[in-house]
């Protein structure tokens, strides 16, 4: 059985970094795609970034590009997101997803449904 779970969330002051992780395991082949999304408070789940097996294709969304920095270690089935010059309003909840098939467009690797397992989330505050 497939289980999702993140770890690195925390409390972070504004203009700082963070570095979420997030394992996969129950799998022996690699995922076809990890991404990242989050939900802040009274709002939708927004896409972040994504990435393919071997890191082939790799999708930003907008609120996080040039900030944000996604790397996978497709052998451990394992994702982390490097979020830099964090703002107030990357406050939220960051989940991890994995699809088990590899996304060919960020139309499909942005799309919360397309993913076929979650993790509970790891919360992130940005504080001033």
């Amino acid at each position: 059985q497939v289980q999702v779970v993140e770890s690195g969330g925390g409390s972070v002051q504004a203009g700082g970094s963070l570095r979420l992780s997030c394992v996969a395991s129950g799998r022996t082949r690699s995922f076809g795609t990890m991404g990242w999304f989050r939900q802040a408070p009274g709002k939708e789940r927004e896409f972040v970034a994504a990435s393919t097996r071997n890191g082939i294709n790799v999708w930003y969304g907008d609120s996080v590009k040039g900030r944000a920095a996604i790397s996978k270690d497709d052998a451990k089935n394992t994702a982390y997101l490097q979020l830099d010059d964090l703002k107030l309003e990357d406050t939220a909840v960051y989940y991890c997803a994995a699809r088990l098939i590899v996304a060919v467009a960020q139309a499909v690797a942005a799309t919360a449904a397309s993913y076929d397992y979650w993790g509970p989330g790891t919360r992130v505050t940005v504080s001033s």
